[in-house]
């Protein structure tokens, strides 16, 4: 099957497929939807961006228009539950954009965790069709009897499946299981088969049919992913991003990954010394903030996000978390000597707390991705893959260039080139960048200048300074607010923070350090006029007649009459 025509579907179905612009069915479509259609459980393994989402998105707005033929009451009879709260209102985008030629008959409503339970109740009391959340979100309104689904539901699907058990909420699944009926179809969709995946099967699916079309499309995937890795040391990474920024090497938008937060702000304000314009997305920014940059890049506003992918396996969690939580008390302490008032301080502390449900790798929608870079080398092989997936989504082409440094990062380099020699995840080979260091040699003075200015207790300001924006920004405490505008006056009038002094010889890249295979096609970024005016004061100052003028010891004349009556006067 090649066209969604063919599948048998309701008029208003393909409409709404038509208003999207879809002609034909991709590979883990056409396989998975006729399964669907006959009421199998299914689990599927694709890559990212294969359209998963719109293989279990039709099957549902299907079913539920063919009960409301036979049925008119109103029931919940699908629950789709994914593990962050980005990927739940991206979900529910789409499925309402699939379901728009029958919007009036099939209801979606998405349980996104920025407003309260109590103000989503009367919704949910409604009775939707189709219900969209994560599980913690759902967990919260079976248990206040607000969502009904023991002798309603009808399908049940698990988003990125693989990634549920590590965000958590294995104990929410739990729950949920014991208000599931006892017949119910299940679709479990995720990029990477792992043992959890395996055991969430176990739980909810029954002699389900397994689709791996991540195997078929191995071939088409080698001309679209071009990947390639960097070795180099820890401080040579800035330098090569700077190289790659200035000089143009990396064109079209770029997702820059980094696995702290502190390393996410630490990048952002470097490159700011060079004039470079990135946004942060990290777990301490509000969702709503965190969709409107995801929204902003896609419409183009933005050419690069420097994204933190906090996400690491447990046994790193374990290893690092004496760490993190002594570096929380140090941000506290900075906080309440910052903040006057206890009620603004514990906003802020409020607000800096790392959302468990964020997830930026994994599953969003980031739209025209060209470039993925890897300022660090991701904890895990699945962290790689899933990264990588962010760019040569669909039929498009992407690059992934990796900035490995020797010892741990190359071991899991080679780790990584070795699952993906055996095929057992869908990309080419990391192959090396041919790029010579000693090109860009003389871009290093300027880059440790700028380096040098990025202190700890830069990172830090602006990390707050960040908060604070966002804090105000957010339609999350616009209530509190408007009822305490006093807090707001107090927040507003924090500790001023100054940004870091930017040279202006640094913004622009002079032509006699550009290496020499690049001079004949890169053009320099500062403006003509001005480098004319700086030319011509430079060759005023170099001509004899006026040094001589400007220099008073030698313009200096004193006659031998005068020297005859100051001898005199002095006599």
């Amino acid at each position: 099957m090649s066209s969604f025509s063919s599948l048998g579907l309701d008029e208003r179905i393909l409409k709404s497929v038509a208003e999207l612009g879809w002609s034909t069915l991709t590979d883990v479509q056409s396989q998975a939807i006729p399964l669907a259609l006959d009421g199998k459980d299914v689990l599927v393994r694709a890559k990212t961006g294969s359209g998963k989402t719109a293989a279990y998105g039709i099957p549902l707005i299907q079913r539920v228009l063919s009960a409301r033929e036979s049925s008119t009451s109103s029931v919940v009879r699908a629950l789709v539950l994914v593990p962050s709260k980005e990927l739940c209102q991206q979900t529910s985008r789409m499925l309402k954009s699939l379901s728009s030629g029958c919007s009036k008959v099939v209801r979606i409503v998405e349980l996104s965790t920025h407003t309260s339970v109590a103000v989503q109740r009367p919704i949910i009391l409604e009775k939707p069709d189709i219900v969209v959340g994560t599980p913690s979100r759902v967990v919260a309104h079976l248990q206040a009897k607000n969502l009904v689904i023991r002798d309603s539901l009808e399908m049940l699907v698990i988003d990125e499946a693989d990634l549920v058990f590590s965000f958590g909420y294995e104990d929410d699944l739990t729950v949920i299981i014991e208000y599931l009926p006892k017949i119910y179809q299940a679709f479990l969709m995720s990029a990477t088969l792992s043992k959890d995946t395996n055991k969430l099967g176990r739980l909810v699916l029954h002699n389900p049919v397994t689709l791996d079309v991540d195997e078929r499309q191995a071939e088409n995937d080698d001309s679209q992913l071009t990947q390639y890795h960097i070795r180099c040391e820890a401080d040579d990474k800035f330098l090569l991003i700077y190289a790659l920024l200035k000089l143009k090497l990396v064109r079209g938008k770029s997702l820059i990954f980094v696995n702290l937060i502190d390393r996410c702000y630490r990048l952002k304000l470097f490159l700011e010394q060079f004039s470079i314009a990135a946004c942060v997305l990290n777990s301490e920014l509000p969702v709503n903030s965190r969709m409107h940059i995801v929204d902003e890049f896609n419409r183009g506003i933005y050419d690069y996000i420097i994204a933190s992918d906090e996400r690491l396996d447990k046994q790193q969690q374990a290893a690092t978390r004496t760490k993190k939580t002594k570096k929380q008390r140090c941000d506290t302490h900075f906080v309440s000597n910052c903040s006057t008032n206890r009620r603004c301080m514990w906003l802020l502390c409020v607000a800096s707390r790392k959302d468990k449900e964020y997830g930026i790798a994994r599953g969003i929608d980031f739209q025209g991705v060209e470039n993925v870079i890897n300022f660090d080398f991701p904890p895990t092989v699945d962290a790689y893959v899933h990264r990588v997936g962010r760019t040569a989504r669909g039929k498009e082409c992407g690059t992934a260039l990796s900035l490995v440094c020797p010892g741990e990062e190359e071991g899991r380099l080679r780790e990584a080139v070795k699952r993906l020699s055996k095929g057992e995840v869908t990309a080419d080979s990391v192959k090396p960048y041919q790029f010579k260091m000693s090109e860009i040699d003389g871009f290093r003075y300027r880059v440790m200048d700028g380096l040098r200015r990025v202190t700890q207790t830069a990172v830090r300001e602006a990390r707050l300074k960040e908060i604070r924006t966002e804090i105000i920004n957010s339609e999350k405490l616009k209530a509190h607010f408007q009822d305490n505008p006093r807090d707001l006056q107090v927040l507003r009038h924090d500790r001023n923070l100054h940004p870091l002094p930017v040279d202006e010889h640094l913004k622009h890249v002079p032509s006699y350090l550009v290496p020499a295979p690049l001079k004949a096609s890169f053009k320099s970024d500062m403006p003509n006029g001005k480098r004319k005016f700086l030319m011509r004061g430079f060759r005023a100052n170099q001509t004899k007649g006026s040094r001589r003028k400007s220099d008073p010891l030698r313009s200096f004349k004193f006659s031998k009459q005068e020297r005859q009556g100051k001898r005199a006067k002095l006599e």
